[in-house]
């Protein structure tokens, strides 16, 4: 697990923590994230992931998880019921390399906000994330709005896969 901050820009958009086995996709997609002004996380697994949201007293605070499905030791379909069920006002977007149309229509209504396949153009995946980030700003800032949505997302949590 590695957090990008060398080179930062004086105000960051959000923090986005990303989930991915390939060094060789997760690396590009971090420093593409970092450049546009996000704050980066990296996790190699699921795993890692639950560790970094759980480390310490206060668990890590991102505004979105870009999260792949096939991994080692806890894959991305595992790690996502995790922050759906404990983290539920996080979004998360899945970025596979295995389109499964099943499985995206499962995840989405399982509470998961977008479904992308590698690779990804740059553009499309920054404006993607901007839309999660505002998304969860906006649901962290609004008290009422944060309640009902955690309510929501708690029901959404209890889908099985």
């Amino acid at each position: 697990m590695r957090a990008q901050s060398e080179d930062s820009p004086t105000e960051r958009l959000g923090r986005v923590l990303v989930v991915d086995d390939e060094a060789s996709v997760r690396k590009p997609i971090a420093l593409s994230l970092h450049k546009a002004g996000y704050e980066v996380i990296e996790a190699d697994n699921g795993e890692q992931a639950i560790a970094a949201l759980n480390a310490g007293d206060n668990p890590l605070l991102v505004d979105t998880i870009l999260c792949d499905i096939r991994m080692p030791k806890i894959n991305g379909i595992d790690a996502i019921a995790y922050v759906r069920s404990h983290y539920p006002s996080i979004p998360v977007v899945v970025l596979t390399g295995y389109p499964d149309v099943e499985l995206a229509v499962s995840l989405m209504k399982a509470g998961v906000r977008d479904y992308l396949v590698k690779p990804v153009a740059r553009d499309d995946l920054l404006r993607i994330i901007r839309h999660a980030v505002e998304h969860h700003v906006l649901i962290s800032s609004s008290p009422d709005v944060s309640d009902l949505r955690t309510a929501q997302n708690r029901s959404l949590g209890a889908i099985r896969y």
